[in-house]
């Protein structure tokens, strides 16, 4: 049965007997609700907004905790819409893989409108009505952090802002630019209040998001497009609020497994969507059920109760430490540890890794006696308690479908963070890094990925990362057990944009190289360097 008829009066009984929750509200007359009034816009229509926040809200409506939902916006790949959004009425489903082998399916309805950010179409004009709509409380953001960035590595434009300040006026293509015009409209129709949250996993993520939105206004202002009161409005009225946030639920591709087990039930909505931007998506969302979310409280004109359905909202201080505590030790370094060392090892699951001896304790060495020391407990999260569920629970899951080849996305994105910071605290706390052995270990694996070689020697192909090319071509000449001139890692570990620091700098640069050169010193290197420093 297909879902839009699932949750249809008559055939809800049969579906509910099957153990699917569903919608506990009037969906029509929420839908009117919304479109009339909308408090909540949510740009970023991938697999973490249906499964985190979407949920979230869900589960408030089917309390009597909300009586308007979300609009989603998709601003860069507009097949999510037309195809894994309007074709099902909005509605998705979500199935939650619990750590103890059990399953939980429940439809999510709480989404009111799905709109395309795109310029040149009627989405946007509907766009610029809900934010000229003083009821609008706050726009939230799961873009990734690539989608925030307006800059190149030297520095200056990246080819989209470039062209978007450089004859197209208020019709930007980038994200930023979109949302910056679409203030704008807010601006003009009365200069409403408005918080503008991102929920992606980054460092102080609200100051990425300020720091571009900033940048179109005040290049805009100096075309004379915008006026000096609108950039006046963004950055020093008190009106608009870029808080910060840390969010943590793993929500992987769409999977084979469970798009068997839904077609068993007679669930035919199970097909897997790959769209134009080989985006993989589906009319449901597998994922984890452990999740945190943790919102700097800091709301000009208001916001939804998400409190009630679990949020944790607290000043900026506790973010920063609730971040720091997640994305520099207790989860996104263990993730890149096993992501970078999976796939030269050909593994395809994370938790098929867990099952492994040296990267079992490869990563539970390394959070608890690297990372740990340097680690702010933030209060309303314990450290302990949080690495100990991420070690034992999360990673383990062998119902959650996620692999070392997604995580290893980006990663010369995610080094200056997941590592960088904890180096940079080492230094500031007058630490031994000398000492540090599982850390280096790890950055030293990156210079053997690069090369794109596994552990028996043959090639692999790496994940997406926008400094891919250029980082490999600087092991390009490096080969298994050859005679190797191993002076051009230099190049690689100066790098601070791409480690956080200079390893040079700070003393480890050279205890790097030598590791990496175990890891090049022939067919089956990896396996034994990892059996050698995690014993």
């Amino acid at each position: 049965m297909r879902l839009v008829d699932i949750v249809k009066p008559e055939n809800r009984a049969e579906w509910e007997a099957k153990g699917y929750v569903l919608p506990q509200y009037d969906r029509e007359a929420m839908i009117a609700r919304t479109r009339e009034n909308p408090t909540w816009i949510h740009f970023g229509a991938g697999n973490i907004f249906r499964a985190f926040p979407a949920a979230v809200l869900e589960g408030m409506l089917n309390r009597g905790e909300a009586d308007t939902g979300v609009i989603v916006a998709e601003g860069f790949d507009y097949d999510i819409i037309d195809m894994a959004y309007r074709p099902y009425d909005d509605l998705s489903l979500l199935v939650v893989l619990k750590a103890d082998g059990s399953i939980e399916k429940r439809v999510v309805g709480s989404v009111a409108e799905s709109l395309k950010a795109d310029t040149a179409s009627e989405d946007f004009d509907r766009l610029c009505e809900i934010f000229r709509n003083p009821s609008l409380q706050m726009v939230t953001f799961t873009i990734t952090e690539k989608g925030y960035s307006l800059w190149q590595a030297d520095g200056s434009y990246n080819r989209a802002a470039a062209e978007d300040f450089n004859g197209r006026g208020l019709k930007p293509q980038t994200a930023m630019g979109k949302v910056t015009a679409l203030l704008w409209e807010r601006f003009k129709a009365g200069a409403y209040p408005i918080t503008m949250s991102s929920m992606d996993n980054c460092s102080h993520n609200g100051d990425k998001l300020s720091k571009a939105v900033f940048t179109y206004a005040r290049e805009w202002c100096r075309q004379g497009l915008v006026s000096g009161e609108f950039v006046a409005w963004l950055e020093r009225s008190g009106k608009v609020a870029f808080p910060w946030s840390m969010i943590d639920k793993i929500t992987p591709r769409p999977d084979a497994k469970v798009q068997e087990m839904l077609a068993a039930d007679g669930f035919e909505d199970n097909n897997i969507i790959i769209t134009g931007f080989k985006t993989y998506t589906a009319p449901f969302v597998n994922a984890e059920e452990t999740e945190y979310l943790v919102v700097e409280d800091t709301f000009p004109n208001g916001r939804p109760a998400l409190e009630k359905g679990g949020v944790l909202y607290t000043d900026r201080e506790t973010v920063d430490k609730v971040e720091k505590m997640k994305v520099c030790t207790c989860l996104n370094p263990l993730h890149t540890a096993l992501a970078i060392y999976g796939c030269m090892l050909g593994y395809t699951l994370i938790s098929e890794e867990m099952k492994d001896p040296e990267l079992s304790k490869l990563v539970t060495r390394m959070g608890y006696e690297e990372a740990m020391p340097v680690v702010v407990n933030p209060g309303i999260l314990k450290p302990e308690d949080f690495i100990g569920a991420v070690l034992t629970k999360r990673l383990p899951n062998p119902f959650m479908p996620d692999a070392p080849q997604r995580i290893a996305t980006d990663t010369s994105q995610k080094l200056p963070i997941r590592f960088g910071e904890t180096l940079k605290a080492y230094v500031a706390n007058g630490l031994d890094l000398s000492k540090l052995s599982l850390i280096p270990l790890v950055l030293a694996g990156y210079a053997r990925y690069l090369r794109g070689l596994d552990d028996n020697g043959n090639a692999f192909e790496q994940s997406p990362d926008p400094l891919l090319a250029e980082l490999s071509e600087i092991v390009s000449g490096l080969s298994l057990g050859g005679d190797n001139d191993f002076t051009c890692l230099r190049k690689l570990y100066s790098r601070s944009d791409v480690f956080g620091v200079d390893l040079y700098e700070i003393g480890i640069g050279e205890r790097v190289e030598e590791l990496a050169k175990e890891l090049y010193a022939g067919v089956g290197a990896i396996r034994s360097t990892l059996r050698k420093y995690v014993a």
